[in-house]
């Protein structure tokens, strides 16, 4: 669509206006012919506005007469009528056909690769692989081969499940799906036995099928045998079966933290600066030539990349750089202040791990000083199902 309008802006092209008591079916012939005609504007049931080709005009007026309906031309748009109102101004003219030109090669390139899907997957990943297979910044977009790398990358990579590649004007759209990690499952025809997954004390445990190994308080450790995938018959000897049942066990998790009394800490003072420079593909130019007037600072870089419509990218990036000034203070902590910090990031460390099925029982703390520091060790027992199922090698 854009193509096709930036076409007619350099062959030139007319706003109309088309009244009478047949305008849909004037529009619908217009259709019919092929007449290619955009940001219609619809007054009342007996006149619309549209934009159309100087070279569809004749036959326009053709469709007019059939139809019975008046065209009157409002206003003439485009290169050739641009050109001749300022032919007198010849660099200018030299200019914007040179910015023209310079957007119609533009066009056949690709500028911009966007990736979207991603959760899991380190995004430079994907980008790296991607330009290893053409699609990145300056390649042409006739030299993508979308389906070819979609069949590449496919193989190449089990943690994607689905990829779809879609150029829209000077933009790459990479769509991904990821796929599930998914446990090893086991058939209930194949042997296995129940180990755990964790070092443990047993709580509970629960057998459907097998031979539990272990009986309530045993300390375990990650990878022993909890149920055993195998009975021991009087005259049968030893048969072998697939292990059912369910081990709860007290698994303990365990943080330090290290709160110092005294600590210098930076705060943001709210003074920000901002400078800008411009990339051109892989050129910089920098529009600042003064270094920071902050001692103390961080810097945010923002970088957004220049379009004329919503997919005509330009290889143009224009980066704003914000400089946030810091400032150190002294802080100075009480020994129950401390203490009271230290549990509360080393409780936060544990809980991150945890899940709605594990039960906390206990919450232990213990506090000790170090030099000018109080170093807090808080250890969560939980309550949860170690037992995993394991298949029997023979």
């Amino acid at each position: 669509m854009f193509f096709k309008i930036l076409i007619r802006y350099m062959w030139g092209y007319i706003n109309i206006k088309v009244e009478g008591y047949f305008v849909e079916k004037f529009v619908n012939k217009c259709i019919n012919e092929n007449i290619f005609f955009w940001n219609v504007k619809r007054e009342k049931s007996t006149i619309a506005y549209m934009n159309v080709g100087i070279k569809d005009f004749k036959k326009l007026c053709r469709i007019s007469k059939e139809v019975k309906c008046k065209v009157n031309v409002l206003e003439k748009k485009g290169l050739p009528f641009f050109l001749y109102r300022y032919r007198k101004r010849k660099i200018l003219v030299i200019l914007i056909i040179l910015i023209i030109l310079v957007l119609f090669i533009a066009s056949k390139f690709i500028w911009k690769v966007e990736i979207v899907g991603l959760n899991n997957i380190d995004a430079r990943e994907i980008t790296s692989l991607l330009e290893q297979k053409g699609i990145k910044a300056g390649t042409l977009r006739k030299n993508i081969n979308a389906q070819q790398v979609i069949n590449e990358i496919r193989l190449e990579r089990e943690d994607i499940a689905w990829i779809g590649i879609i150029v829209q004007g000077t933009n790459a759209i990479i769509k991904i799906v990821e796929s599930d990690s998914k446990p090893e499952v086991i058939n209930e025809e194949e042997y296995c036995n129940i180990v755990a997954t964790k070092d443990a004390q047993i709580v509970k445990i629960s057998a459907q099928n097998g031979i539990p190994v272990v009986k309530t308080d045993d300390i375990v450790t990650k990878g022993d045998i909890l149920i055993a995938g195998w009975i021991e018959g009087k005259y049968t000897g030893t048969r072998y079966v697939h292990a059912e049942g369910e081990v709860k066990a007290k698994v303990w998790y365990t943080e330090k933290e290290q709160v110092p009394l005294n600590q210098v800490v930076e705060k943001n003072t709210g003074n920000l600066e901002k400078k800008y420079k411009i990339k051109i593909n892989n050129f910089t130019i920098n529009l600042f030539k003064t270094l920071s007037k902050f001692k103390k600072y961080d810097t945010i870089e923002t970088c957004n990349q220049i379009k004329i419509f919503s997919n005509f990218y330009l290889p143009i990036n224009l980066i704003q750089i914000t400089n946030v000034e810091k400032e150190e203070e002294k802080i100075t902590y009480g020994i129950e202040d401390a203490k009271q910090i230290g549990i509360r990031k080393a409780s936060e460390k544990i809980e991150k791990q945890l899940n709605n099925d594990q039960e906390v029982l206990q919450k232990y703390v213990n506090t000790y000083a170090i030099n000018d520091s109080i170093v807090t060790e808080v250890t969560y027992e939980v309550l949860e199902n170690i037992g995993t199922k394991e298949k029997i090698v023979f």
